[in-house]
């Protein structure tokens, strides 16, 4: 048997673990981890490769009934990783809820091989975990249902052997070195998102974007300056704190992720300032990265 390459869509509802698995398969935090759901909101390509193969995952947003722009540009890249993709992976866990009608409906319609994955395993039954693997299999016909841990790191490898089985043979699109298509300056800004998600509550981490102005290398030291950008003066004043606390705890947390990730001194200088209703703005939304 020769070469095998191919792109692997993953796809689910939020909170389902799509970014945890991801992780856990490439090795690597790529994908940025909270317990709130639309934590991601971009495709990001995860690369994993052998000697003898070569998966491209893509990470998608949580699928969701849009409420505002920004969730349907979020949707796109849902849809558009399906669009060049060998197979899907869907993303469920435990909730019988998520196998809806409609949900089941657009899993159908998806014309490569569909292996519907559950997550969450280790903290389920294995009765359970039966009852979803045949409810799946009668709701959807599926190419495969397997049960994983993406935390514990249970099935994985089960999952790749299930996955190689579909991809054709192919040399590899990316360099074998290579575990993402997205350059180190989009990472520097998803940690600082994260360090949001993680430290705010309610509609401060939705409504807040973070790019990143400048990114140089000198030797062994980076030197990034990002902005923070919220709605409102208000979100404003909650994000950079009394005295400035807020912020300060942002960027130090922010730079000792960045210097683990990419092994080098980072010198991280952060601003906040406010860009109203960039989240129902289509010219906004475009500056800021989202177009599928």
């Amino acid at each position: 048997m020769g070469h095998k390459a191919g792109y692997v869509s993953i796809i689910g509802k939020p909170n389902v673990g799509k970014s945890t698995l991801i992780n856990r398969i490439i090795g690597d935090r790529l994908s940025i981890v909270t317990s709130k759901a639309q934590t991601t909101r971009h495709r990001i390509k995860g690369i994993l490769s052998t000697e003898d193969y070569q998966v491209i995952f893509s990470d998608t947003p949580g699928i969701l009934e849009p409420h505002y722009l920004l969730q349907e540009k979020m949707m796109d890249f849902v849809n558009a990783s399906l669009e060049d993709a060998d197979a899907v992976l869907f993303i469920s866990d435990l909730s019988e809820a998520y196998m809806d009608d409609a949900l089941a409906e657009k899993i159908k319609s998806i014309k490569v091989p569909v292996i519907i994955v559950i997550n969450k395993t280790d903290i389920s039954s294995s009765n359970e975990i039966n009852k979803l693997v045949h409810g799946w299999k009668k709701k959807v016909s599926p190419y495969a249902v397997i049960p994983v841990s993406a935390t514990m790191d249970f099935n994985t490898s089960e999952l790749i052997k299930t996955i190689l089985e579909i991809l054709p043979e192919s040399p590899p699109f990316f360099p074998k070195d290579q575990i993402s298509d997205a350059p180190e300056r989009f990472f520097a800004s998803e940690i600082i998102r994260e360090k949001i998600f993680l430290h705010f509550q309610e509609e401060i981490p939705y409504a807040t974007e973070v790019t990143v102005e400048s990114y140089k290398e000198e030797g062994k030291l980076i030197r990034i300056g990002a902005i923070i950008y919220a709605e409102r003066d208000s979100q404003k004043a909650i994000l950079i704190g009394k005295g400035g606390e807020a912020i300060k705890r942002i960027g130090m947390e922010a730079r000792k992720e960045m210097e683990a990730f990419t092994g080098k001194k980072i010198f991280l200088e952060l601003f906040v300032k406010v860009e109203k209703d960039w989240r129902k703005n289509e010219k906004k939304l475009r500056r800021f990265g989202y177009s599928a």
